[in-house]
């Protein structure tokens, strides 16, 4: 008995060994799965996901709607797609990384790299089709029933024009040419050109255009393969360049861009052609000089041209034609003698840093014109005086909206919520008629083409003209709910809750207050109707309606409707049942402790799909019919995650010093012991409680502490959030970080000896405010942080060429007016000119190429840490934007905040790179990860 008694007491205690789980470490991140794409086939029977790993080979899976067991996963498949019947997937399959790696490694050439290749499931019997030597695929729009792949050019081909051998580009400024093979799913039709440079399908799934490189000459022929004839139609063959060949609805007719001037021709000249199946030859019917274009314009290469829907229009751009300076044609002057230089003009619409971001769109700016068939006219409808049209959808209506901000625009550094001018565009003339002067919003056209729309700011309401009569229509007028954003905190007018869309024909505007939505007919604003009966307030749940037909441009009230729910108090999320005539209250359908998204329905049944997540599970996939009855996983990602310890979050309230009620979310460590004092890291950035079921994967740091990390490694992290008041962005901070801290360490299981602070950019700001005022944090990372409001006000956002006015005036920055304004507001609100009270050790994180923030802003900081004898570190990442890019460097930043932190808040070694820094004769060549003895 005392035999058996050791071995049942063994057994348990080798289950209780095995059963338990370690913390994260950087290794983990790499495996660590997400789903990328989730589609669900026209009937409904099949699903289809993509597990992407964060650095290795992921999987593309098909299983079956109502038996999840019925599964086929195509090892490193991504890009899928259904066929329109559903019964066969299609997608890529990419280069094994490690083999595209060793490769990399031996120095092998980048044409002889591993290629990925193509393949096509049958669903039915999961038999594999693979095409190798794949570049990319493409499918119709609607009814996919054929595909078209573009294939990697063999090694060795040949270099030779004639036959039906692939050839290569003559230049690098030409095409690449490469082969194209056209196949329909489940038969043996198919089809195969070479020498091709472009190709498409047309929307219906009826046609593919192709071009091809003409034997022994710089010509390109443009055709045309009808799918199920199987027969090829020449456009055309005398041009060298053809662009943006779009079909008609009808199918009957092809629109195009086509030029005779080489393709490395930077000055190329494009004129429109038209052809029709029951012509011979394509006709120009724009082009330089054509009557109707505006002077000295040209057609623009950038804008793809388009029908309208019932084809009686054709819509292109035309644009600036290429302007020569003598100074720029002069050849008897060395390119060392050129003049390079900025000039910053007082009266330009736009700071030069700007122009400069902007230069390339700038060059293609192109300006809508029509062309109508039935008479061969052609009318400018946008032009340098008024640059912007918006059609409404089907691209029928006779008058559109138009609108200009140019008066306005020189205000933008400063003030981004500038005017725009409306007007009403007749389509027949080109005639514009102003709507409204200095119109702040943005301006949308009804799918149906009655109606322009916009929020206004100045009004907090939603407006409207009607295209047709002029008058104009206050939308939200005869509600009295707030259609503005009700917490808004910063200077600026505040935006709204967004609108879904609207109804078939027109009929009525659907729009969201903080809670509900409403029905808005635009004939008869006076009744408006509450479709969620004012449910959503009264229990303090947004609704917001799904869009379960992505392919309608409008709202179908004969169809279900669904409503996304998130209930503001205990932070569940789900789905609703809704009534489109607003006569029944909304009906649950599921609502949990989780965040359900990305709901999608089948086509032609009922059957849908979504995500689910927590801050424990992981966002898989879920399968049920639309009422959400019988719920099917039909994904498990992670299941690594089972063996990590995890831990779990709470939503916890404290009051701020000014005796506001604020949310937080407090993450705690498993088998957490309140009897225990632990390590706390805190971080935040604005407003975080409403993300509790947020799923938040271990992955390596772009800027931030990674949350599931830093719990996992014993750690509780303490997430508030702020409220803040125009004109201290930094007390804000202050009164609702410093008070939330205080309540967690009133709760007793937090050190309060070891607590740290971390933040980036916006987040970075405030740790390096918070820091000057109080002692309580162990060690601070401020990441990117804005410590001089007086330099940084002048300073320039680089990545968008924007001055940083802006920000301190009517945004984040919340100081609510100029410098000279707000002088003390600016100082006292800034760290740097209190650095001398700062006790903390702090690491700072700043890259040398941030396009939000200037990186002198760290360099002030780290100069008067290191000029007060603060222990202070400042990482710089050569070429790296505001956060990190490079993957490499991410997880070089996530050993480094975990080594510093792990040093100051558990007593863990410092690493070399902090005791004995990185001398710039050492870089490059080592880490210094090694912990100090």
């Amino acid at each position: 008995m005392r035999g058996i008694a050791f071995f049942i007491f063994l057994f348990i205690h080798l289950g209780a060994v095995a059963q338990e789980k370690r913390p994260l470490t950087h290794a983990d991140y790499d495996r660590w799965e997400s789903i990328s794409g989730t589609f669900i086939s026209n009937d409904g029977q099949w699903v289809a996901y993509q597990v992407v790993l964060q650095d290795g080979d992921g999987r593309a899976v098909f299983m079956s709607h109502q038996s999840p067991s019925r599964k086929w996963s195509v090892p490193r498949g991504e890009k899928i797609r259904f066929s329109e019947d559903g019964r066969r997937g299609i997608g890529l399959i990419k280069a094994e990384k490690d083999a595209v790696r060793k490769h990399k490694l031996m120095k092998t050439k980048k044409e002889h790299l591993p290629k990925d290749s193509l393949f096509v499931i049958d669903l039915t019997s999961g038999k594999v089709d693979k095409h190798p030597g794949v570049k990319d695929f493409m499918l119709p729009d609607k009814n996919k029933n054929w595909y078209a792949y573009q294939c990697e050019p063999a090694r060795g081909d040949s270099v030779e024009t004639g036959g039906n051998a692939p050839k290569k580009s003559k230049g690098k400024d030409e095409k690449e040419r490469f082969s194209i093979e056209v196949r329909k799913f489940g038969e043996g039709k198919n089809h195969q050109f070479h020498n091709v440079s472009d190709f498409g399908f047309d929307e219906e799934g009826r046609f593919l255009y192709y071009v091809q490189a003409a034997d022994d000459t710089l010509k390109q022929i443009l055709s045309v393969l009808e799918l199920e004839r199987g027969e090829t139609t020449q456009v055309a063959d005398h041009l060298s360049q053809y662009k943006f060949p779009v079909f008609d609805a009808a199918g009957k007719e092809l629109v195009f861009l086509g030029s005779e001037d080489a393709e490395d021709d930077e000055k190329a000249r494009f004129s429109l052609y038209h052809w029709s199946f029951e012509g011979a030859k394509p006709k120009q019917i724009a082009g330089k000089g054509f009557p109707g274009i505006m002077e000295g314009a040209v057609v623009s290469p950038h804008f793809a041209p388009r029908f309208s829907e019932d084809g009686r229009r054709i819509f292109f751009g035309t644009g600036a034609a290429h302007k020569e300076f003598s100074y720029e044609k002069d050849t008897t002057i060395l390119d060392e003698e050129r003049v390079s230089l900025d000039i910053w003009g007082w009266q330009d619409d736009e700071i030069q840093p700007m122009q400069l971001k902007k230069l390339n769109d700038k060059k293609k700016e192109s300006f809508l014109a029509v062309y109508y068939k039935e008479d061969g006219r052609t009318v400018q409808l946008a032009d340098t005086d008024m640059a912007h049209v918006i059609l409404d959808e089907n691209k029928k209506s006779d008058v559109v909206l138009g609108w200009d901000e140019g008066r306005y625009r020189r205000n933008y550094s400063w003030d981004i919520q500038i005017g725009k001018d409306l007007y009403a565009v007749d389509l027949s003339s080109g005639n514009r008629v102003l709507l409204e002067k200095n119109a702040i919003g943005e301006p949308r056209m009804s799918p149906g083409g009655k109606y322009a729309f916009w929020y206004s700011f100045p009004d907090s309401s939603w407006m409207a003209f009607d295209l047709a009569t002029r008058n104009k229509i206050t939308l939200t007028a005869n509600i009295e709910e707030n259609f503005f954003n009700e917490i808004h905190d910063a200077p600026a007018m505040p935006d709204s809750y967004g609108f879904a869309g609207w109804t078939k024909g027109d009929a009525a505007f659907l729009v969201y207050d903080q809670f509900d939505v409403w029905k808005i007919d635009p004939n008869d604003v006076s009744r408006p109707v509450n479709i969620t009966k004012g449910e959503g307030r009264r229990r303090q749940i947004a609704f917001r309606i799904e869009n379960l037909d992505e392919e309608e441009r409008y709202f179908d009230v004969q169809e279900p409707l669904v409503l996304s729910a998130f209930d503001h108090k205990d932070k569940k999320s789900g789905y609703f049942k809704g009534d489109w005539t607003g006569n029944k209250l909304p009906q649950k359908l599921v609502m949990g402790d989780a965040r359900y998204f990305d709901l999608r329905k089948a086509r032609h049944s009922d059957k849908v799909i979504y995500q689910k997540s927590s801050y424990i599970l992981s966002p898989d996939m879920y399968a049920s019919d639309l009422g959400m009855k019988g719920e099917r996983r039909m994904s498990s990602i992670n299941p690594q995650q089972e063996q990590v310890a995890w831990g779990n979050v709470e939503l916890m309230s404290f009051l701020s010093n000014s005796g506001e009620t604020m949310e937080g979310l407090l993450f705690k460590p498993e088998d957490f012991d309140e009897s225990k004092k632990h390590p706390m890291m805190v971080y935040f950035y604005e407003r975080n409680a409403n993300g509790i079921h947020l799923y938040r994967p271990p992955v390596p740091s772009a800027s931030i502490i990674n949350i599931p990390y830093f719990v996992s490694n014993g750690y509780v992290v303490f997430v508030p959030d702020i409220k803040y008041k125009v004109g201290g962005p930094g007390p804000s901070a202050y009164d609702c970080v410093v008070p939330g801290v205080n309540a967690v360490v009133s709760r007793g299981f937090v050190d309060p000896e070891r607590i740290g602070i971390q933040g980036q950019s916006w987040g970075g700001y405030q740790v390096a405010y918070i820091i000057t005022k109080t002692d309580m944090f162990k060690a601070a990372g401020a990441g990117a942080p804005v410590t001089n409001m007086t330099s940084a006000y002048g300073g320039i956002r680089w990545g968008t060429g924007m001055s940083r006015m802006f920000q301190y005036e009517q945004t984040q920055s919340r100081i609510g007016g100029t410098l000279w304004e707000k002088p003390m507001h600016y100082i006292e609100n800034s760290p740097l000119f209190f650095a001398d009270r700062i006790n903390t050790p702090v690491l700072i994180m700043h890259n040398d190429e941030d396009g939000a923030v200037p990186w002198y802003q760290g360099i002030e900081f780290f100069m008067a840490l290191k000029r007060n004898n603060i222990p202070s570190w400042l990482l710089v990442y050569n070429d790296e934007d505001h956060n990190l890019k490079e993957r490499k460097n991410r997880k070089d930043l996530s050993i480094r905040l975990s080594q510093f932190f792990d040093h100051y808040l558990k007593e863990q070694p410092a690493p070399l790179w902090m005791t004995e820094g990185l001398p710039a004769l050492e870089k490059g060549r080592t880490l210094k990860y090694d912990l100090a003895e």
